[in-house]
Formats: C-alpha cells, structure tokens, sequence
C-alpha cells in the first residue's frame, strides 16, 4: 500500500515539492485521511475510466481489418457510453465528494490566527495571548480551528499530512480546522503563488502533548527577558525596532515577524534556514542573499560589535 502512494506521491506532488514523507499521501490526521479516501475512489475510477477506453481503442482499430460489424457501432453504444456512464461516474463522484464536505468540521477546541505576509506567517493564539512567526504549535488529538487572513496578496495555506488547502483572501477570512493524531513535525507552503520568494514562503507545524503545549503556549504569551541593556539599545536605535516587535520593550513594530522568543524557533526566514548564531548574523547582515525580493533590507548601520552583540541578544531570547 505504502508503495503505491509514493510511486503517486512522485507524479502528484512533484511540482508542489512536496516529497512522499511529508505529503498528501502519508496522513497524520483525521482530516488529511479522510481527504486521502477521496483522493483513493477518485484515482482507480479514473485508471478504470483510462483502461476502458484504450480497450475500446484497441478494439476498435483490431475490427477496423475485419469485415464482420462491430457491436461498438451505432447510435445506442454513444448514447450509453459517452452520455450515461459519464454523467453516473460523474454524479458518483459528487455524491461522495458531498457526504466528504458535510462530514469535515467547521469547529474547533484551540483557535488559531494566521495572517500571511510576503513571505511569512503571522501566528496568534488569542485564548493565550501569544504571537510568534513561521511555526505553529498545536495539541495532539485536538481539533485546531485556523481563522486564515491575506493582508497583502492571496496566498493559500497547506500542510499535506494534515488536511488541505485553504485561501488567503485580503479583506475575507477563511476557517480551515486540521487534526494531528500524532506528534511530531509537519511541514507546511504556501500553495498560492504569491511573488518572488513563493517557494521560501513556508510554514513548520509542531503537534505536542497537550501538556508540553501549555507549557509551551504560557512561555510564548510572556514578555521576553532581557539580559543585554546595550544590545536592547542597539536594536531599539536602528531600524530593527520599526518593523519588529519585543514585548517587555520599547520595540513595536509590525512590519515584521514579532521577535520576543525568537531564539525558541528551529528557523529563520520562514523555514528557510536553521536558526543557528552564524545564520542569524549573515540574515541581519544582508536577507536578500538567502531570500531575494524578501521586505527586510540589508542592514548597514551597524558597527561590528553592535552586530555580534545584535546576534548573541537576538539568540538569547527564548
């Protein structure tokens, strides 16, 4: 069974660059199974629909050197195979695709905000009072209602083992609700393209323990804790401070991600690279080498040590 789906998963998602580990057709969820099924009835009646017609093909072209009539003549056969047979597979497959939608759910028990920007997320838990960026953390075995926003441009929100995809509209919102099943780490795009740096554009999902996502929710509603006045000062008096975000500082920008506990995230840049001290500091230095068209500019006010001091302060904020 597995074979198959990957052997489909390299036609099927290829252009997606999603691979058969982390797609479609390797579920980790109620949702992303259920749709899997559908994906499953869909693809054999379409290979059934494929055989049969090369099979007449082949038959018709073997009667061709004959001189008996061919049964596959006449008005009755169009009839029934190119107008009744069609609208029954037809009518089949909408008859299951609607008892698929009525049965999704339209609630969930955790809310989750998600504004896409070019070319990154935006993530808020309003029942905890927490914001981070590039990387969503949900309970295992919850149902997770995602209210999805496009502030700028559309952009379309997918994590193929845990459901499908769903749009982001500016000045429309848009519901999507996603069950894991397990823990672990799902990878997630946008599906939309939406500009230059589309394919860097992507998402990391976490599903915790409901125990260790309290935990981790309560860490990220707290303010950051600061440890180095000059580096706070350093990043407040360049232009850092006007496009992110420090709670528990004078920091509020948003243009850009909020950055309180961004040494807890495993990326930078939207899943692009490891959030690792050299990283950080060839990203504050000059983004658009990693992401070009990315909105941050390269930042050449810093002096040397304000610079390293930046990135020690930067990867401390947990």
């Amino acid at each position: 069974m597995a074979g198959w789906r990957c052997a489909l998963a390299v036609v099927t998602m290829a252009a997606a660059g999603v691979g058969c580990s982390s797609g479609a057709l390797d579920p980790r969820g109620p949702v992303a199974r259920d749709q899997l099924g559908l994906f499953t009835i869909a693809f054999w009646i379409a290979v059934g629909v494929i055989v049969v017609v090369l099979g007449l093909l082949v038959a018709a072209l073997v009667q061709r050197h004959r001189d008996a009539p061919s049964p596959f003549r006449g008005e009755r056969f169009v009839v029934v195979g190119g107008l009744v047979v069609p609208t029954l597979i037809l009518l089949g497959l909408m008859g299951v695709t609607f008892a698929f939608l009525a049965a999704q759910r339209t609630e969930g028990q955790l809310r989750v905000e998600v504004d896409g920007y070019r070319y990154w997320w935006e993530v808020r838990y309003p029942d905890h009072d927490a914001v981070t960026a590039n990387e969503i953390h949900i309970p295992v075995g919850v149902d997770v209602e995602f209210t999805l926003r496009g502030p700028d441009v559309i952009h379309s929100f997918w994590v193929p083992q845990l459901g499908g995809k769903a749009d982001l509209v500016p000045g429309r919102e848009t519901t999507l609700v996603l069950h894991a099943s397990e823990a672990g780490e799902y990878r997630g795009r946008c599906a939309e393209y939406c500009g230059l740096q589309h394919a860097n554009m992507r998402v990391l999902v976490i599903a915790q323990e409901p125990a260790d996502f309290e935990r981790w929710v309560e860490e990220q509603a707290a303010s950051a804790v600061v440890s180095d006045g000059a580096a706070e000062a350093a990043f407040e008096r360049n232009a850092c401070a006007a496009c992110h975000t420090i709670r528990g500082t004078s920091a509020n920008g948003v243009l850009g991600p909020d950055l309180t506990h961004f040494a807890s995230r495993r990326t930078i840049g939207a899943v692009t690279l490891p959030n690792e001290p050299s990283n950080v500091a060839a990203w504050i230095a000059n983004p658009q080498v990693f992401k070009p068209g990315a909105e941050m500019p390269p930042i050449v006010t810093f002096t040397e040590e304000e610079h390293q001091r930046l990135v020690d302060y930067l990867t401390a904020l947990r």
